[in-house]
């Protein structure tokens, strides 16, 4: 068996009166995410690991913020795809892992629901998706409450 391996990494700014979605799950929150999709910045980080492991380019290349088919757009689909595209290259997904950086809310309790939407998503069981939440001890612009990083760890194999 082939085993690579990719890395994804996203971060949105957080304004008040916008949804908040992350990994598939809309978070209750006075604040949500600037961006041109539904900014679920999890999906993308995820998505940037899946296409990085199986060499395919970034979710940029493939779903430009500048292309108005994107605008809204529920970034469940844009992970379906790209797992379409990455089995389409000849690979499974292994296990994925994501870390999110947000001070608030706190969204631990929603984790597992966050793994298994993703791993619906993804066709794989939930026991190959992680999920994890942290705070960055009131540091940096996390700490501060303007925006959320996520990284994300993707294993393909063939």
């Amino acid at each position: 068996m082939e085993y690579r391996t990719g890395l994804g990494y996203d971060v949105h700014a957080l304004r008040p009166a916008l949804p908040m979605w992350l990994c598939g799950v809309r978070v209750p929150s006075e604040v949500g995410f600037v961006a041109h999709s539904d900014g679920d910045v999890a999906i993308h980080a995820l998505c940037d690991a899946l296409l990085g492991a199986a060499a395919l380019g970034d979710i940029g290349h493939h779903f430009p913020d500048t292309d108005p088919a994107w605008k809204g757009v529920d970034s469940k689909l844009l992970l379906r795809r790209v797992v379409e595209m990455v089995r389409a290259a000849g690979y499974a997904v292994g296990n994925v892992d994501v870390t999110i950086a947000l001070q608030a809310p706190k969204i631990g309790a929603l984790v597992p629901e966050m793994r298994a939407c993703l791993a619906g998503v993804m066709g794989v069981p939930e026991d190959r998706v992680s999920v994890k939440a942290t705070t960055t001890e009131r540091l940096g612009f996390v700490g501060r409450g303007e925006g959320c990083e996520v990284w994300a760890i993707a294993t393909i194999c063939k």
